[in-house]
């Protein structure tokens, strides 16, 4: 029965991002051609970071379905990093779009166009419904997922990105500052470019097989050593599979062979109450013997 739920819950996550997905692409293409029939480089800056939503959706998408292969002869830890390389791609796709849209904002400084307010305003409008619908979608799904948070977090940005661009249709209405179309341009790469570099370093902490943030080596090593009939751990090496699968390998001194059974499953026990490190491995050594006799 749980493992019917489990994947149900899977199915519904697809869908969910299926539907996600789908709107996220026609926004898109709505916004484009109102940025080109307006002519707000807001709108179309708009345009392309919901463009990098919809496609952090669908690779998400797909890493999911992958990272649920079970462990095979080339990829014996499994598949579970794809999210992972997937937030990356996400990641680096965001930077890229949030420099160019740094560049196409100061030429335009050098190159201003009259701009339709109206338009701006109706299309980021809709804009602000998708994105809150897609929120609501993607919300639940984030909680347990860097990939998924970045897309969340993403989506945020962009239903923020909408009030901004509205907010510029209206200046434009109003007072004519066809100069707020290119603040809140550089606004929004701002905007693209801080969301990239708060999740970056995360990422790409996890796949340079990093420690956990919250795991202390001389903790564990601390917990590890009070074990009874153990001397000494060294030699040890915390990383991550992935975000929720913490892993340990280290060298254990102890005073006897005869108990290393007992030993091994004392600290197994322990790791997995105090750090949640479920997938270890511990190398015996047999402390040596200063005495004549030994």
């Amino acid at each position: 029965m749980g493992h019917e739920h489990h994947h149900n819950t899977q199915a519904l996550g697809d869908r969910r991002l299926g539907w996600a997905i789908a709107v996220n692409l026609l926004l898109t293409v709505a916004q484009v051609i109102g940025g080109l029939v307006s002519g707000s480089l807001a709108l179309i800056a708009d345009a392309l970071h919901n463009f990098s939503d919809a496609s952090s959706l669908l690779i998400a998408w797909v890493a999911r379905r992958i990272g649920r292969r079970p462990p095979d002869r080339l990829r014996t830890f499994g598949y579970k990093r794809a999210e992972v390389i997937a937030a990356l791609i996400n990641l680096t796709t965001l930077v890229l779009i949030g420099l160019y849209l740094i560049y196409a904002a100061m030429w335009r400084m050098f190159e201003p166009q009259v701009i339709e307010g109206w338009t701006v305003i109706i299309v980021a409008a809709i804009a602000l419904v998708v994105d809150i619908v897609t929120a609501l979608l993607t919300h639940s799904l984030a909680r347990n997922s860097l990939n998924l948070r970045a897309a969340f977090l993403h989506n945020v940005s962009d239903a923020m990105a909408s009030v901004g661009v509205i907010l510029a249709g209206s200046l434009i209405l109003l007072y004519g500052w066809y100069w707020s179309d290119t603040l809140l341009t550089l606004l929004i790469a701002g905007y693209v470019l801080y969301q990239a570099a708060g999740t970056l370093p995360e990422t790409i902490h996890l796949l340079m097989s990093g420690a956990p943030a919250d795991i202390s080596v001389e903790e564990v090593a601390g917990v590890m050593e009070a074990i009874p009939g153990v001397r000494d751990v060294h030699h040890i090496h915390l990383w991550r599979i992935d975000e929720h699968h913490n892993s340990l390998e280290a060298h254990v001194v102890i005073d006897d062979y005869a108990h290393t059974d007992a030993v091994r499953t004392q600290l197994k026990q322990a790791l997995g109450e105090r750090f949640d490190i479920h997938h270890s491995t511990l190398e015996f050594e047999l402390r040596p013997c200063p005495a004549p006799h030994c």
